[in-house]
């Protein structure tokens, strides 16, 4: 169960650092504004790739501590590092899902919600 458990968290930490990358750096690439169905009247605004910057930056922080729990591994501690920033990526998730896009529900959510039940039964 470690293994499967690790392998999930990992998963969840690479999707965030690839949201990380895409928010922060290439928020006027295709993938960008096909991932986060920007509006066309919102390409190009300084204000928006602030604001997306800025939730990338947050993104880089739930991927960095997913890692930082992966690195301490299976013990106590870097467990409850891991289940620490796998419940906020799930709470993120259904707030966006709510908020935003219903989408990010399952994007996120899921693979977030499946390390969690195997952090649980490790």
């Amino acid at each position: 169960m470690d293994i499967i458990a690790a392998v999930l968290v990992g998963i969840v930490a690479l999707e965030h650092v690839f949201i990380m990358i895409l928010e922060m750096f290439f928020i006027n690439s295709k993938a960008a504004k096909r991932s986060f169905n920007l509006p066309k009247h919102l390409e190009g605004d300084r204000n928006v790739a602030v604001m997306f910057a800025n939730q990338g930056l947050y993104n880089g922080f739930l991927a960095a501590g997913l890692i930082w729990g992966l690195i301490l591994g299976a013990d106590p501690v870097g467990h409850m590092i891991q289940m620490f920033f796998v419940i906020c990526v799930v709470i993120a998730a259904i707030f966006g899902g709510f908020t935003s896009n219903k989408s990010i529900i399952v994007k996120q959510g899921l693979p977030a919600v499946l390390a969690l039940i195997f952090l649980l039964l490790a």
